[in-house]
């Protein structure tokens, strides 16, 4: 993988990971890196599922994300929070998702912590927004972790979340479009 922007055939400029498959790609272009502020459960989607890549790639998740969303009724927060034994047992056994006992527990547990949350999920997340910076040149320039994103999974882990280490905090703070770290020359738009 090229450290800068790579053009895929449709000759736009993006970062290397998002031109190829086409998967990468959509997610890349519509998705990652856009603000998502105001809805919980899509919140919820995305702190579960920056937990299952965790030591897979992220692709895997990609694909799989379909199965991750019926078999996580869509990420809703009540409904995964109502979750029992019998149902994580039963997700043990769907093939479409990653069949993972911690990951699928802490999901279970995560939903339960955020219904719990005074003023809900994304006030808490986005209250760890770092100050606007300029996009990175290259890919080396993207931190894996930083002090918001330890921060930020501090913060979870006191009100009962797993999984949210800081690299999983900062990848989904990237994800969510708290930070942009779209290198400087992809043709995605910047934050206004």
């Amino acid at each position: 993988m090229s450290d800068a922007v790579t053009s895929a055939e449709d000759g736009l400029a993006r970062c290397p990971w998002g031109a190829e498959p086409e998967v990468y790609r959509e997610y890349h272009d519509t998705e990652w890196g856009r603000p998502l502020r105001g809805d919980d459960d899509a919140l919820f989607e995305r702190i579960s599922l920056e937990a299952f890549q965790s030591g897979l790639s992220w692709l895997v998740i990609l694909r799989k994300r379909e199965a991750f969303r019926k078999a996580f009724a869509d990420f809703s927060i009540p409904a995964v929070a109502a979750y029992t034994d019998a149902d994580a047992e039963r997700l043990l056994t769907d093939a479409g998702i990653v069949r993972n006992r911690a990951k699928i527990a802490a999901t279970i547990a995560n939903a339960k912590a955020a219904r719990e949350l005074d003023g809900g999920l994304g006030d808490l997340v986005w209250s760890f927004a770092p100050e606007p910076r300029p996009r990175p040149a290259a890919i080396a320039d993207v931190a894996a972790v930083t002090e918001e994103s330890k921060a930020l999974a501090k913060a979870l882990k006191k009100r009962g979340f797993k999984f949210v280490g800081p690299t999983t905090a900062y990848a989904m703070m990237q994800a969510i479009g708290m930070v942009d770290d779209h290198l400087a020359d992809c043709h995605v738009p910047g934050r206004p």
